[in-house]
């Protein structure tokens, strides 16, 4: 009787010792987040690739298995977002090599900055309502009547609160210390 060449293959059995993971994932899940947030530092960056972490395969094999990340899922944990950015741009070449570069990390860092100085600002000029251009105030013709305001839904109450104080935070600190060495007040000098 012949046999088959299929049938004389056997299906390879589990194997005997699977890894178990105690925590069920639990550690590697936290160093691979405080991984993926320490990217988020152009500094970081720039220790990586003087130590040429961008030059192992492996490691730029992990950075791209990083990316799952920016699902939304995982997404929640993730506590500075500048991290996402700077791993997207990590699985650029170019990028990598630049970073070697003192200047190329400074670049990186002072734009980070001027990214957090200015997000508020520039979240605002997306979020408000832009006011009406001046020349179609003006293009109104003189006889009709002005245009009916739309009801407001602003509760009485809510008109008698003061207007927030700005950040001191954004514009530097509006408060005046006390300072005992510029106080005004002569002491006496002991002898």
């Amino acid at each position: 009787m012949a046999s088959d060449p299929m049938e004389a293959t056997e299906t390879p059995s589990p194997p005997k010792n699977v890894y178990k993971d105690p925590d069920d994932g639990r550690q590697r899940f936290l160093l691979e987040l405080e991984f993926v947030q320490c990217l988020a530092n152009p500094t970081y960056i720039h220790y990586l690739a003087q130590n040429r972490y961008f030059e192992d395969e492996a490691f730029i094999g992990y950075l791209k298995y990083l990316q799952y990340w920016q699902r939304p899922e995982y997404l929640k944990f993730i506590m500075y977002p500048h991290c996402l950015f700077f791993l997207e741009l990590l699985q650029n070449a170019n990028f990598r090599n630049a970073m070697a570069h003192p200047a190329n990390k400074e670049l990186a860092h002072r734009q980070q900055f001027y990214f957090w100085k200015n997000y508020r600002s520039n979240r605002l000029k997306h979020i408000l309502p832009k006011p009406l251009p001046e020349s179609s105030i003006s293009a109104t013709p003189a006889s009709s009547a002005p245009p009916a305001l739309p009801p407001t839904t602003i509760p009485a109450a809510a008109s008698s609160i003061p207007p927030q104080a700005p950040s001191p935070m954004q514009y530097g600190s509006t408060s005046v210390r006390n300072d005992p060495r510029n106080s005004g007040v002569e002491k006496r000098k002991r002898k």
